[in-house]
């Protein structure tokens, strides 16, 4: 007959057991990082359909509304602006800016800097030289002056914008291609190839640029928080997205002199913000981790 305490250990074990199950989905698939970037597509997508009010047209009538979960709360949900726009609709709005920005800059970027880790990473010599040193420049340059410096020679416009944006995030593409490329050039399966005949372009379409898919991949969700981090950082310093197209950033700048008594207006579009770069991250991570066999947790 089993003892008070063997019974204990029993249910305490059972317990764990059930906490496991149920906890098994959460640390096996991203789900935090599922369910924001779904919420984010879905809102940008369907803005038109899901903003409960006009988001970009002023109303000073309605100016700095407290948001209706508040004791003196009014009919905006999350409150409203300086000027009187309704800061959820904008919010919404502002996700369907951040995917347009962060795809349109992924794909430029991540096209741009394939290629030229390819080439740098197959030929190498002066090739691999000079595209690793404008890699060392870019480096060099302060983000920040450069976009700045852009905007005032060339205009602000979403084009300068992803211009922008694209020309500062290649080169994460172009080092981490380039590295992988060293490795599988030295492949038994390329040097076949090349022993039938293969011209460089052919090895480098057939055969290298499926190794490094996964790397591309991995490379650009790890990015994607960042990108909107550097166009929300452009938008709060004046010289992102022009007015009065709504985005992150700017919203977040526009209620900075009015945070102590109109708080909402930045801490909405800077938690919309941090959820987004924590998602996109995370999800970078997992992707990582399954995608690289060395970095695989055995459950």
């Amino acid at each position: 007959m089993a003892t008070s305490s063997e019974i204990g250990q029993i249910g305490k074990s059972s317990g764990q057991g059930r906490i496991r199950r149920i906890t098994l989905p959460f640390r096996r698939w991203p789900v935090f990082s599922i369910v924001v970037i779904s919420l984010l597509v879905f809102g940008g997508l369907f803005a038109p359909w899901l903003a409960p009010h006009e988001h970009e047209l002023p109303n000073l009538r309605t100016r700095h509304l407290p948001p209706s979960f508040t004791d003196s709360g009014s009919g905006f949900l999350l409150g409203t602006d300086s000027l009187g726009r309704d800061v959820l609709s904008r919010i919404i709005y502002g996700a369907r800016v951040s995917l347009i920005v962060a795809g349109v800059t992924l794909a430029i970027s991540g096209t741009a800097g394939t290629l030229l880790g390819l080439v740098s990473g197959y030929y190498g010599g002066w090739v691999d030289e000079l595209i690793m040193r404008i890699v060392d420049i870019k480096l060099a340059l302060p983000f920040i002056l450069l976009g700045m410096v852009l905007v005032i020679v060339l205009g602000r416009s979403f084009a300068v914008l992803v211009g922008i944006l694209a020309f500062w995030f290649w080169s994460g593409f172009a080092r981490q291609v380039r590295g992988e490329v060293l490795a599988l050039k030295e492949t038994d399966y390329v040097s076949l190839a090349k022993v039938a005949g293969a011209s460089g372009p052919r090895i480098l379409a057939r055969h290298i640029l499926p190794g490094v898919v996964n790397t591309v991949v991995v490379v650009g969700t790890l990015l994607v928080g960042s990108v909107i981090l550097a166009e929300a950082g452009l938008s709060y310093l004046g010289v992102g997205v022009p007015p009065p197209t709504p985005a992150w950033g700017s919203m977040v700048s526009a209620g900075r002199i009015y945070v102590t008594h109109a708080w909402w207006i930045s801490v909405f579009p800077g938690i919309a913000i941090a959820l987004t770069v924590l998602a996109v991250t995370f999800l970078g991570d997992w992707l990582r981790d399954r995608f690289d066999p060395r970095l695989r947790q055995i459950e």
